[in-house]
C-alpha cells in the first residue's frame, strides 16, 4: 500500500503540484509557440510525454554507467535518440501535424523539462518510478498545452479541434492566435488555477478546524446556540 501511494504521489506531482507550465513556469517556448490550435498542443504534449517516459527509463538504467563528467551530454544523446524515433513516427502517422509543429519537434531534445527530470529524478531513482515520473510530467505538460491551445483556438478562431464552436455571428478575437495572445491565454489559465488552488486550501483549513473541535462542552457559545453533542438539539 505504501509503495502504491508513493507511486501515485510521484504521478500526481508532475500533473498538479509541480506542473511544469502552470506551476514551475518552464518549457515556455513550445507552450507559447505551437498552441495556436488545440490539435497542435495535444500533438506536442503527447510527443514530449513519449520522450519523457523513454528517456527517464533509459537514463535510470544507465545512471551507474554514465560518468559525472559527461552526464549532461549523455542525457542529450539519449533524449535525441528518442526524439528522432518520435519525429520519424510522426512524419509517417500525421505529416500535417509534423509540418505544423515544425522545428519545435527537434527542439524537444533540449526541452528543459526533460533535462530537469533526467537530472533530478531519473538519475536518482529506479526505472519504474522514473517511468511514472515521466508520465506524470508528460500528462501535466499535455494538459497545460491543451488548455492554452483550446483557449486560443476558441477565442481566436471560433473553433475547437477544427470544429466550429462559436456562432458565426460572433467575431473571433484574432489577437489570441498572435504571439501576444499566448501570453494572455497563459495568464488567464494560471490565474484560474491559482484561484481554484486557494479555494481548495481554504476549504481544507476549515475542515481541519472543524475536526479539531474539542466538543460542545468546551465551546464558549454552548449556552446560547442550543446545539448539544451527539447531533441532537
Amino acid at each position: 500500500m505504501r509503495k502504491e501511494n508513493s507511486r501515485l504521489s510521484v504521478l500526481l506531482n508532475g500533473i498538479i503540484h509541480e506542473n511544469p507550465v502552470l506551476v514551475l513556469l518552464i518549457g515556455m517556448c513550445p507552450s507559447l509557440a505551437i498552441t495556436t490550435m488545440a490539435q497542435n498542443a495535444l500533438g506536442m504534449g503527447l510527443a514530449t510525454t513519449f520522450v519523457l517516459i523513454c528517456s527517464n527509463v533509459v537514463i535510470s538504467l544507465l545512471k551507474k554507467l554514465i560518468p559525472d563528467t559527461v552526464r549532461l551530454p549523455a542525457y542529450i544523446v539519449v533524449i535525441a535518440g528518442f526524439v528522432t524515433i518520435m519525429s520519424f513516427a510522426l512524419k509517417k502517422i500525421s505529416p500535417e501535424l509534423n509540418k505544423a509543429l515544425g522545428v519545435y519537434i527537434e527542439l524537444v531534445v533540449v526541452n528543459c523539462i526533460i533535462l530537469m527530470r533526467a537530472e533530478s529524478f531519473a538519475n536518482k531513482n529506479g526505472p519504474i518510478r522514473s517511468a511514472i515520473d515521466g508520465l506524470g510530467f508528460g500528462i501535466g505538460f499535455t494538459i497545460a498545452l491543451l488548455l492554452i491551445g483550446s483557449v486560443r483556438e476558441i477565442l481566436g478562431l471560433g473553433t475547437w479541434f477544427g470544429m466550429q464552436v462559436l456562432p458565426e455571428a460572433v467575431d473571433p478575437m484574432t489577437v489570441f492566435v498572435n504571439p501576444a495572445g499566448a501570453f494572455f491565454a497563459l495568464g488567464i489559465i494560471i490565474a484560474a488555477v491559482n484561484f481554484i488552488s486557494r479555494k481548495l486550501k481554504n476549504t481544507g483549513r476549515r475542515d481541519t478546524s472543524v475536526k479539531a473541535c474539542s466538543g460542545c462542552a468546551a465551546c464558549p457559545s454552548n449556552g446560547v446556540c442550543g446545539h448539544m453533542e451527539g447531533g441532537e438539539e
